[in-house]
């Protein structure tokens, strides 16, 4: 894993010396080695953290063997090796054991279409000098960042937003529409940044620069149109060969590899399978707290215990406050995953021992694991047993009756009288959304809300469903949450988290081969009778305890309430009351302070909303105040 960066030479200006501060603000993705390349038209830089190939053969940037092109590249392709087997029966003579001279080597032979060979997490650049023109890609479903500047002629790129910040004359201009989608998903969507003139390039997206014109193209999309014509049985067995052979897949490295281990179905699943693939038990890795509702140690170690492996555990206590500022700091752009957390603890953990970590990512947004799908189908059944005239004209009076009330049961019941008197799509957004219409209305101040217009994120969520092509409604909102919650919410925290600690992260359940398969099992497959993710379960039946696989879901939580009301109570006031700036350029300043009182109190729990303010506010005051 690595972190890359480049601009092209339309001003003479930008040289090394700008390169190496480029490289030297993302040195923790890649502290093992740094190198250059500047002509007269462009100039790259890679920052490496060495998996494959550990010798000095595997520098970035890289040259092909005709010396005409040059690459960049952040990631790994698992399927490298037949790919460069293939190609050295074509010709190709190989300097390296590395999987960016085989990407250097397909860019040669087919040009774009490399993209459609190579299966792997990846963000990469490539050089052509004798077309003078720069590619750009980003793999499938947004694994590895990718962030381009783009203004008056001028144009650069990076791994991370603050390499591109170490430019001169790069405005620092907040997007308003992207602050209402950050408070509304608590991310910034692609391919909107904070800032209005840095852009993030979406997943399964390239681009080509030349001639003073930058294209944009989609190379791939997941399709639910298909069903696959094997029964439950079949598929189940199929699945579980799929997700034993991408983990495998995933153990290629010349360096120490473990894997986070939380106690739950994925992770699980994934241990036992690199436990069955390894002569050697696994190192594992688990985060705990000291609040036993968002505790899975125990389960971790049963699997541990289980599989033998090498378990390693570590408790949040107080270092949430002392580290706070230093873990939000790695977020370029405001990020408000509370379990951002615990991820970058677990990333800390692991790297102490290992350098590459095997995760269960995917698993609930590839199967339907998450709760919010019960629910959802829950206020579907809800919704057919009143007439729609009923639903749209009373329900929303209902509504605004609970809003009234403190207690969390009452915007609980006004959520769901809301989402009953939409359509599905609408429904579903706002089951998700973390902050209601009625609650961004006192929030934000009247010259705020006059620059929005009629400006509205759900549209993000609406424009994602519209497009897909499922069969019913499951099939839509899972595609919706691949295509915006999994690369902007869960990937970012998951990459930067790790990122931060050196530390490279593999998700086999992402692999675009499981991705594919399961976009043709049908939707009862994955929700069936009400028990979510069954056919992964049913994957990994042979390989986990029942206590592991049938218990209530926890997710990756933290105490939040409690963290606000007692941890991190002193740092939030900080933040909120010592400055004049920031969220007060937004929102009101009457509404955060009752809103704190209240929670503080125990009257209501805001904790969702304070965290989020709280995340903006220590963005600003590190990006826009210093």
């Amino acid at each position: 894993m690595c972190g890359i960066a480049g601009f092209l030479r339309t001003s003479k200006a930008l040289d090394t010396a700008h390169l190496s501060t480029m490289g030297d603000a993302i040195r923790h993705r890649g502290p093992d080695a740094s190198d250059t390349y500047l002509d007269e038209s462009i100039g790259l830089v890679h920052r490496r953290l060495s998996i494959i190939d550990l010798s000095e053969a595997g520098t970035q940037p890289m040259f092909s063997d005709d010396d005409n092109l040059v690459i960049v590249f952040n990631g790994e392709i698992y399927n490298f090796l037949p790919m460069r087997e293939q190609l050295a029966q074509q010709g190709y003579q190989f300097q390296s054991h590395t999987d960016t001279e085989v990407i250097l080597a397909l860019y040669k032979e087919h040009g774009v279409d490399c993209l459609k060979y190579i299966n792997g997490m990846f963000a990469l650049a490539i050089w052509d000098k004798q077309a003078q023109s720069l590619f750009l890609a980003r793999d499938r479903i947004g694994k590895k960042p990718l962030y381009y500047y783009q203004n008056e002629g001028q144009f650069a790129f990076a791994s991370e937003l603050k390499s591109l910040l170490t430019l001169p004359d790069i405005p620092r201009v907040i997007r308003d529409d992207a602050v209402y989608d950050f408070f509304t998903y608590q991310y910034i969507p692609d391919p909107k940044t904070i800032f209005n003139d840095i852009h993030k390039l979406a997943p399964g997206h390239y681009m080509l620069c030349k001639d003073g014109h930058h294209t944009i193209h989609q190379y791939w999309d997941v399709s639910f149109a298909t069903q696959t014509e094997l029964d439950e049985a079949q598929a189940t067995l199929h699945l579980r060969e799929l997700l034993a052979q991408k983990t495998q897949h995933r153990m290629l490295a010349d360096v120490d590899l473990g894997a986070f281990l939380s106690g739950g179905v994925d992770s699980g699943g994934v241990v036992a399978m690199m436990a069955q693939a390894s002569d050697k038990p696994v190192k594992t890795c688990t985060i705990g707290f000291d609040d036993e509702r968002f505790n899975e140690t125990e389960f971790a170690k049963m699997i541990a215990s289980q599989y033998n492996t090498q378990h390693h555990e570590f408790t949040v206590h107080q270092d949430v406050a002392e580290r706070l500022e230093q873990i939000v700091g790695y977020f370029d752009e405001p990020f408000a995953d509370p379990s951002l957390v615990p991820t970058f603890f677990v990333s800390e953990l692991a790297r102490q021992a290992v350098t590459v970590a095997i995760a269960g990512d995917g698993g609930d947004e590839v199967f339907a694991g998450y709760e919010k799908y019960s629910i959802d189908a829950l206020e579907n059944r809800l919704r057919e047993k009143f007439p729609k005239g009923l639903r749209e004209n009373l329900f929303p009076s209902l509504a605004k009756l609970c809003e009234k009330g403190q207690h969390t049961f009452f915007r609980k019941g006004a959520t769901l009288l809301n989402s009953l008197a939409l359509d599905p799509a609408m429904g579903f957004y706002l089951t998700n959304s973390q902050i209601t219409d009625s609650q961004w209305c006192e929030l934000v101040t009247p010259e705020f809300a006059g620059r929005l217009g009629h400006y509205h994120p759900a549209n993000i969520t609406l424009d994602a469903y519209d497009k897909a092509d499922g069969i019913d409604h499951l099939s839509k909102i899972l595609y919706t949450d691949l295509k915006t919650y999994l690369p902007g919410g869960i990937l970012v925290k998951v990459d930067r988290m790790s990122m931060a600690n050196s530390l490279e992260v593999r998700a086999p359940i992402l692999d675009k081969d499981v991705i594919e398969f399961a976009a043709t099992l049908p939707s009862q497959m994955k929700f069936k009778h009400g028990e979510k993710k069954h056919i992964l379960k049913e994957a990994f039946k042979p390989l986990l305890p029942d206590d592991v696989l049938y218990r209530k879901k926890m997710g990756f939580s933290v105490p939040l309430a409690t963290w606000l009301r007692q941890h991190i109570k002193t740092i939030a006031e900080h933040y909120f009351f010592a400055t004049k700036h920031g969220i007060y350029d937004y929102f009101n300043r009457d509404t955060i302070l009752v809103w704190w009182d209240e929670h503080q109190s125990g009257k209501s729990d805001h904790s969702n909303v304070l965290w989020s303010l709280l995340m903006f506010q220590m963005w600003y005051c590190k990006y826009m105040e210093q």
